[in-house]
């Protein structure tokens, strides 16, 4: 068996404390492992074609993503969005610097953000997490609703649902 190399890694807490992963999950401690960016991630970041097909942040974590078994599709949509930012925090440090435009006057000016301050909301504990289903009353129209937490894998296959309606020929008679 060849060696695997070995790159500079670090441990990122989920914000969902690791609680909606199933037993079996090596999600379910709550940590994920990221590798630090290379040359190759990159070239995945400037990939027009990635880019354009909307697939460039799922092969951008999973070629980070270190923890063995686990790809992005397996993140809830919460600890994905997290993970994002770690591995900006990682590659290129705590600040993000963007040019915002006042709607109203047009106006160009700079923004600075400090990632590393970024709070992400926790779990509540209250809650049994051993399924990814919950049941609520909405608080004014008190009709029941079953709702789940997406991960990539539900948010691929939502799009690739709406893609598929939007393009389907409507048949009149």
């Amino acid at each position: 068996m060849a060696e695997q190399k070995k790159f500079p890694s670090e441990v990122i807490d989920l914000p969902s404390g690791g609680k909606i992963y199933g037993k079996e999950s090596p999600l379910k401690n709550g940590k994920i492992e990221l590798k630090y960016m290379t040359a190759k991630e990159e070239d995945i970041l400037t990939s027009q074609n990635l880019i354009k097909n909307g697939t460039v942040v799922d092969k951008l974590l999973n070629s980070l993503i270190v923890t063995p078994g686990t790809t992005a599709d397996d993140l809830i949509t919460g600890d994905k969005n997290a993970v994002m930012v770690a591995a900006r925090i990682l590659a290129y440090g705590g600040e993000y610097t963007a040019e915002i435009v006042n709607p109203d006057t047009g106006e160009k000016m700079e923004q600075s953000f400090d990632l590393t301050s970024c709070e992400f909301r926790e779990l509540p504990a209250d809650v049994d997490y051993s399924s990814n289903e919950f049941d609520i009353e909405l608080p004014i129209t008190k009709v029941k609703i079953k709702f789940k937490l997406l991960t990539g894998t539900d948010e691929r296959n939502i799009a690739n649902e709406l893609k598929s309606l939007s393009t389907t020929v409507p048949f009149f008679i």
